[in-house]
């Protein structure tokens, strides 16, 4: 959802505030004629968009999940200058989402379990592969890790940047440049600890 910078549509407008909504006051707090409200239609008509709140939860769930796939794998191919500045824009992406995407890590946490069976293997799905896209390219600039070593520091620098949703009100963090190198520095840090190497 953050990657896009033309006019968003109808549809995504829903999912935007559907997800703000469900991640300030919990799924089962939310209902229809307020999704509606928010994004200037009746509630009756999210149905011609969505056939309710469960589908709107897993194109969110399952959205964003496969939206952080396809811009790994687009990371991959696109950075120059090899496995570190790979490496960097894969944080830079994350950091990307992390930021502008908080409602739906809070969503993540609290009400994947609510999704269909189907849904949530698929979503678990794409986030394994989201992870081994990572360990292969973590792995090239750490060559002392192991493979399971690489895929541990892979969700504990995944947690550290998905925390931000705790890290307070947007206006009262120190910026957004500031927050995103600090951030940055941070994951590499985390990784080049992981490896044994000296931290600055």
């Amino acid at each position: 959802m953050a990657t896009r910078t033309d006019a968003p549509t109808r549809r995504e407008q829903i999912l935007r505030e559907a997800a703000r909504l469900f991640a300030e006051r919990g799924f089962h707090g939310v209902g229809v004629d307020e999704i509606g409200a928010a994004v200037g239609i009746s509630g009756p008509g999210l149905y011609r968009h969505f056939a309710g709140k469960d589908a709107m939860l897993a194109e969110l769930l399952v959205g964003i999940s496969g939206q952080l796939l396809t811009g790994g794998k687009r990371r991959v191919v696109e950075a120059d200058g090899g496995a570190e500045a790979v490496l960097d824009s894969l944080v830079e992406g994350h950091i990307d989402f992390a930021l502008d995407d908080r409602p739906l890590i809070t969503l993540h946490d609290r009400e994947l379990d609510r999704l269909r069976d189907s849904d949530r293997k698929l979503v678990r799905q794409l986030q394994r592969q989201y992870v081994e896209l990572w360990v292969e390219v973590v792995r090239e600039v750490y060559p002392a890790l192991t493979e399971p070593t690489a895929r541990s520091a892979v969700h504990s620098v995944f947690g550290l940047l998905n925390s931000t949703p705790h890290l307070g009100r947007p206006g009262a963090l120190p910026g957004r440049g500031v927050t995103a190198a600090l951030l940055h520095r941070m994951a590499r840090g985390a990784f080049a600890a992981a490896a044994g190497d000296t931290v600055l």
